[in-house]
């Protein structure tokens, strides 16, 4: 399968993934969405900034998803994974809503790709993440 990833361009996290800072792409939500049971390893990641082409992929190396009942389980992921997720705000009490879940996905072999746009048309306006069998179907 394939994904992309739809990053806020001010977080700055795509050059920490092709640098090797970042390993590890998070996904913290109130409902289970997509990737939720929707990504394996061996996976590609494609990843672009909103509003912005594809410039980078990686291949998930491991998946691990959490199930949050209190602001002490967000943080205990937060304080263990942290780090390699490159957390804007690592307290998080500061994040207002504690999210009932949380997708860890581990990333390796980080690359870049030659720029491309996506054609997001049936994902819905505001999705963040795109699930897919194959990138070229909505490559442009």
């Amino acid at each position: 399968m394939h994904h992309v990833a739809i990053m806020t361009k001010s977080w700055r996290l795509i050059p920490k993934i092709l640098s090797g800072q970042k390993t590890i792409e998070s996904r913290w939500y109130r409902t289970r969405r997509t990737p939720w049971d929707k990504i394996s390893v061996g996976d590609t990641v494609y990843f672009k900034n909103s509003g912005e082409p594809v410039i980078a992929k990686a291949e998930v190396s491991k998946v691990l998803q959490f199930e949050i009942a209190t602001v002490a389980d967000a943080q205990k992921i937060a304080d263990t994974y942290g780090k390699k997720i490159c957390l804007v705000q690592s307290d998080v009490r500061q994040w207002g809503t504690v999210p009932k879940y949380c997708i860890l996905i581990e990333l390796a072999h980080p690359a870049e790709v030659r720029p491309f746009h996506i054609d997001k048309i049936g994902f819905g306006a505001g999705a963040a993440w795109l699930t897919l069998p194959n990138i070229s179907t909505i490559r442009q």
